[in-house]
C-alpha cells in the first residue's frame, strides 16, 4: 500500500485520524473527480459535478460531509438522495467505511422495496447521515418520521438518473424541507436542462466540475458478431464456450429476454443469474452478492437493474443485443477495462440491427468491423465452474456482526485456512461469506454447531 506521505490526500485539511483511515482503506491517490471536488467541497462551495459510477464520487462528497458531522448531535446532518436501492446501499456502505475514524457515527438507509417499520425504528434511535431513494424519503418526511431541517450537507447522486426515472417532483419536495444554509453537492453523468433547473433553483453559486464522462476505450477490446435471429441463443453459448469467461455481465434490453437467456444458459449447464427491476430487494441483494463473490459466473441484466452497480475487475461485458442508444452502449462496456485492466466487450446483432451498428460507428468516430458468428469454432461447451459458493448467515450489522467475527469463527473454531475464504458482506440483518468450492459443507456444519460473537445464527447456502 502506498505510504500516506506520498498520497495526495495528505495535502487536504483533514484530521490525522481521517487521513489514517483513508490510508488503511487503500485511498492512496485521488481520482480525477476527487482531485477536482474535494478542495472545493471542503471549502464549503456548492458543486455541480459530472461523474459516473466507479469514479470515486462517494468519497468526493463523503469526506466533506463527514467533516461537518457532530456525533454528539443526534439530528440528521447529512442527506444523500440516490435513484435506486442498490446505489443507496453501496453509498451507505462506503460512507460507513469512510466514517470509521468517527466512533458511533450512524448511517441509515431509507429506500423503497424494503419494509418501512424497521426504517422508522432506526430513525427513532437517531441517525447522523441518511441515504435513500426519493419516494421513500418523501413518504417518511411527510409522515413526520424523518426530520431533515438541520442538515448541513445535501447530496444529489446520479441526479440525471433520478430525473429519467420521474423523480423530479419528489426531489423538489424533499429539498424544500432542508435549511437554506445547507451545502448542496450535485453529481450527474450528464447535464440535461432539468439538471440546470435544479441547480439554479437550489444551489448557491455552484462551482462546476467536468471530468471525462466516458470510459476510456483504450483498455477495451470491442468485438461484433452478426447472427440470425433464430440462432441468437445458440450464438451466445458459442461465444461463452470459445471465451470461457469466469466472470461476465450479459445485457438485454428487456426483462423478458433476461429470463429467456438465463433459462437457456441454465439448460446448457452455465452458471447464470438474472437481475431486473421487478425483483424483490432481498433477491436482488443476494444475486449481486453471489456475482461479486464469484459464486456464479454470469449476470444477465437489464440496463435499469444494472444502473449504479460497481463490479470491480470485470473482465467482460456481452451485449446480447445492441442497446437503443449509443450512450447506453458506452455505459455498458465501461464496466470492464477499469483501473488500467484490459477488458472485452462483445456484441451480438442481427441484420435488422445493422443500422444500430452504423450509428455506433458514427458516434465513436471510426468504422466498427464485424464478422459472422460462424467464423467462431463450434465445439463442446467450455464451461467454467465458479470458484466459490456463497453462504448465508442470519445475523448482520444490526446484530453487531462484523466481517472479522465471521472470519474468526471460520478460521479459529472450524479450523479452515483463511486462503479458502473469499469476500464477506455484512448487511442489516444478514451476512454473506464466499467459501472456496468443496469446503462449503464443512463450513455450514461448523457454523451451525458453533457461535459467532457468542450467538447462534442459521447458516446455509444461498
Amino acid at each position: 500500500m502506498t505510504d500516506l506521505t506520498s498520497s495526495a490526500f495528505v495535502h487536504l485539511d483533514l484530521p490525522k485520524s481521517q487521513l489514517d483511515n483513508l490510508n488503511q482503506l487503500g485511498y492512496s491517490h485521488m481520482t480525477p473527480i476527487q482531485e477536482e471536488a474535494l478542495p472545493l467541497a471542503l471549502g464549503g462551495h456548492d458543486l455541480i459535478a459530472q461523474a459516473k459510477t466507479g469514479s470515486g464520487k462517494t468519497a468526493a462528497f463523503g469526506i466533506p460531509m463527514l467533516q461537518k458531522v457532530d456525533v454528539a448531535n443526534k439530528a440528521v446532518q447529512g442527506l444523500v438522495i440516490c435513484p435506486t436501492r442498490e446505489l443507496s446501499n453501496q453509498v451507505a456502505e462506503e460512507l460507513r467505511r469512510l466514517a470509521r475514524f468517527q466512533a458511533n457515527l450512524k448511517v441509515v438507509v431509507l429506500s423503497g422495496g424494503n419494509p418501512m417499520r424497521p426504517q422508522i425504528a432506526s430513525l427513532e434511535h437517531g441517525a447522523h447521515i441518511v441515504v435513500g431513494t426519493p419516494g421513500r424519503l418523501k413518504d417518511l418526511i411527510q409522515k413526520q418520521h424523518l426530520d431533515i431541517s438541520a442538515i448541513e450537507t445535501l447530496v444529489l447522486d446520479e441526479a440525471d438518473r433520478m430525473l429519467e426515472m420521474g423523480f423530479k417532483e419528489e426531489m423538489v419536495d424533499i429539498i424544500g424541507y432542508t435549511p437554506h444554509n445547507r451545502q448542496t453537492l450535485l453529481f450527474s453523468a450528464t447535464f440535461p436542462d432539468d439538471i440546470e433547473y435544479i441547480s439554479r433553483r437550489f444551489q448557491k453559486n455552484p462551482m462546476q466540475i467536468e471530468v471525462e464522462s466516458h470510459h476510456g476505450m483504450e483498455t477495451i477490446e470491442q468485438s461484433f458478431y452478426m447472427c440470425h435471429h433464430k440462432d441468437k441463443l445458440a450464438s451466445l453459448v458459442r461465444l461463452l464456450s470459445v471465451n470461457a469467461f469466469e466472470h461476465a455481465m450479459i445485457f438485454c434490453n428487456t426483462k423478458a429476454l433476461v429470463a429467456e437467456v438465463v433459462n437457456y444458459l441454465d439448460e446448457k449447464g452455465f452458471e447464470a443469474v438474472a437481475l431486473h427491476g421487478d425483483m424483490e430487494q432481498r433477491e436482488r441483494e443476494q444475486i449481486l452478492i453471489r456475482f461479486k463473490h464469484h459464486s456464479t459466473n454470469l449476470l444477465v441484466a437489464t440496463d435499469v437493474a444494472a444502473r449504479g452497480l460497481d463490479i470491480a475487475a470485470l473482465p467482460a461485458v456481452i451485449n446480447y443485443e445492441l442497446p437503443r442508444n449509443q450512450e447506453t452502449y458506452t455505459h455498458r462496456i465501461g464496466r470492464t477495462g477499469r483501473a488500467g485492466l484490459e477488458g472485452k466487450a462483445i456484441t451480438l446483432f442481427t441484420e435488422k440491427e445493422r443500422y444500430k451498428l452504423d450509428h455506433l460507428s458514427d458516434y465513436q468516430g471510426h468504422a466498427l468491423e464485424y464478422e459472422s458468428i460462424e467464423r467462431l469454432p463450434q465445439g463442446r461447451s467450455n464451461r467454467v465452474e465458479p470458484k466459490f459458493v456463497t453462504l448465508y448467515i442470519s445475523g448482520g450489522r444490526k446484530e453487531k456482526v462484523r466481517r472479522g467475527d465471521i472470519l474468526g469463527a471460520i478460521t479459529k473454531q472450524i479450523g479452515l485456512d483463511g486462503k479458502h475464504v473469499g469476500k464477506i458482506d455484512v448487511v442489516d440483518h444478514s451476512s454473506y461469506v464466499a467459501i472456496e468450492r468443496g469446503y462449503e459443507a464443512e463450513v455450514v456444519k461448523g457454523l451451525n454447531q458453533n457461535k459467532i460473537k457468542g450467538r447462534k445464527f442459521k447458516v446455509g447456502r444461498v
